[in-house]
């Protein structure tokens, strides 16, 4: 497979209409789509759209992520506008269940922190999570990004933690596990 990032343990490309049933496997897990305001509207079908417009007209979406080591479809991580004025993109990351747990979404993060702070040049990067879903926040922490209190989230309209991350990206290398050194 071909990819245009990669970490120790991933590697990242974007979405074809060829991945519906990696998006189903995805999007259509209530798992997955309980902290996202799921199930969507439209279904599975309808968010891979959705990401692949977002690649067409922005050059970003939340990117299908893979282990390199066997080629498993992990989830998805990535950016999407947020602040268009200002340059901040918002962060966000969607992994399958049995994958959670294993510091794959902060060495995903990391990755795509990096990526839009040196090939993207943004200015900022904004993330948030619902307020129930606290391993999310533990992970932006870790990522350097710093708490901003709860503020209306306007895709779903509700109250959530919301989080900044201004500079140059982590500049850390990470190990495997998410960790930095």
């Amino acid at each position: 497979m071909r990819y245009f990032l990669t970490t120790a343990r991933l590697g990242f490309r974007h979405w074809v209409s060829d991945d519906l049933p990696l998006a189903e496997g995805l999007w259509g897990d209530p798992q997955v789509t309980r902290f996202l305001g799921g199930p969507f509207p439209g279904g599975a079908a309808s968010r891979l759209e959705s990401e692949m417009a977002l690649q067409r007209s922005h050059g970003i979406q939340y990117w299908p992520i893979f282990l390199l080591a066997g080629g498993a479809h992990v989830g998805c991580c990535g950016l999407r506008p947020y602040d268009q004025e200002h340059g901040i993109p918002e962060l966000g990351y969607h992994l399958r269940p049995q994958f959670w747990g294993q510091g794959l979404a902060p060495e995903a993060a990391g990755a795509v922190i990096d990526y839009a702070f040196g090939s993207l040049a943004v200015h900022g990067l904004f993330a948030g999570h619902p307020a129930e879903n606290q391993r999310s926040g533990r992970v932006l922490l870790k990522l350097g990004f710093e708490y901003q209190g709860m503020k209306v989230y306007p895709p779903s309209g509700v109250m959530e933690p919301a989080y900044m991350l201004r500079g140059g990206g982590t500049g850390a290398v990470r190990e495997p596990s998410g960790r930095q050194r």
